[in-house]
């Protein structure tokens, strides 16, 4: 067995002719080599964390992009159905206009009376709360764009086209037309308005020519009134 030397040390081999402090410096560098190495790690940190950053950003873009599709989408859907249920409520209460019509005639004739009546009027009521409007009015100024003219006349008494009688009332759901009312128009008469034109004429000549003989009469007696004072001898000279 080999014993060991107490207080025996490995020291690391220095060549032949070689100090011991050359030996130290030696082994110095290859200590402090391990700050290099972890520069090189803090970059590549950098590195992938700018990339994490850049990843993140595009997700976060890319979700609020889907989400204001959704939003859009939702929107629109929305509109839609709305459409469509106006469009269904408009189709059902056009084929009930002539059942309208029927109870509207009824009640002018006066026979809109017991049960039919109540009916009726249940029906009226039902119309009116799913958005149905009735209009047309005699006297007011027709309108072609919610009145259909079927009869047509002159009268004196009016200074526009008028609509003289509501022969089929008109319907709208809304701003939304879905019958126009049918009515008879009249027009003013085209000899009335050459008549007032010329009677107002007249009116204004014969004031123009009242005011000239007013004005030629007063320039009558002024100039009477000279000559009278001249034949007088006029006032006395002082």
């Amino acid at each position: 067995m080999t014993e060991e030397t107490p207080g025996f040390e490995e020291k690391p081999d220095v060549p032949s002719g070689a100090s011991p402090d050359d030996a130290e410096s030696k082994a110095a560098p290859e200590e402090g080599a391990a700050p290099a190495g972890d520069g090189n790690e803090s970059v590549g940190l950098v590195a992938q964390l700018d990339q994490v950053r850049t990843a993140l950003n595009e997700r976060t873009l890319d979700l609020q992009r889907l989400q204001a599709e959704y939003q859009n989408y939702r929107r629109r859907v929305e509109r839609d159905r709305i459409a469509v249920k106006e469009i269904a409520i408009a189709n059902l209460l056009t084929e009930l206009l002539p059942v309208l019509d029927d109870i509207g005639r009824a009640r002018e004739h006066g026979e809109l009376v017991g049960g039919f009546k109540s009916v009726g009027e249940s029906m009226e009521t039902v119309a009116a709360k799913m958005g149905l409007q009735q209009f047309g009015k005699e006297g007011e100024p027709f309108d072609p764009t919610i009145h259909e003219a079927l009869m047509h006349s002159y009268a004196p008494d009016v200074t526009e086209t008028t609509c003289v009688a509501i022969l089929q009332p008109g319907y709208r759901i809304g701003e939304r037309t879905i019958r126009p009312a049918r009515v008879a128009v009249a027009e003013p008469q085209p000899g009335a308005q050459t008549v007032k034109a010329e009677g107002a004429e007249e009116t204004t000549e014969a004031k123009q020519a009242g005011s000239a003989n007013s004005t030629g009469s007063a320039n009558s007696t002024g100039s009477t009134g000279s000559t009278d004072d001249k034949e007088n001898g006029g006032p006395d000279e002082g």
